[in-house]
């Protein structure tokens, strides 16, 4: 299991939050995994096609456009949002699957933005690739927080 550092939420997305772009617990999200030659920046890096080309090659247990995050909800108490799912997966086979980062999107289009990211973090906090091997799953752990949380 990868332990991932914090997930960065990018400031395109808070913006997308306040404009009802999206809507945390209504839309469908994915999932992808991101190598080392992506240099993530917060500010500028807004919707999938941003960074798309930095995406892990469709090979080896990993297929291009990521994963459906399943059971995502947004939930609120006491003042504290908090998004949460299912925690994604992949099954390495062939020379197996290395990555950097795991970044998550919208899938769809919102007032007009097409797969708006709603954040990223790095798959180790050293940070170093991770390598998983043939037949090893890459299970992503989600913080018990929750993925994000809103305050």
């Amino acid at each position: 299991m990868a332990a991932p550092g914090p997930v960065v939420m990018t400031q395109a997305f808070r913006q997308y939050i306040g404009d009802a772009t999206d809507i945390l617990g209504q839309a469908t999200y994915k999932c992808r995994l991101l190598t080392s030659a992506w240099t993530p920046v917060p500010s500028t890096n807004a919707v999938w096609a941003d960074i798309s080309a930095n995406e892990v090659s469709n090979a080896n247990g990993y297929t291009t456009g990521g994963v459906t995050m399943t059971g995502t909800s947004f939930t609120q108490t006491g003042g504290v949002g908090k998004f949460a799912g299912v925690v994604p997966a992949w099954t390495a086979s062939g020379v197996g699957i290395t990555a950097r980062y795991a970044v998550m999107c919208a899938s769809g289009t919102f007032n007009g933005h097409v797969d708006p990211i709603v954040g990223y973090f790095l798959l180790d906090s050293t940070p170093a690739d991770v390598v998983t091997a043939s037949g090893n799953q890459l299970q992503l752990n989600q913080p018990g927080g929750g993925w994000l949380t809103v305050t």
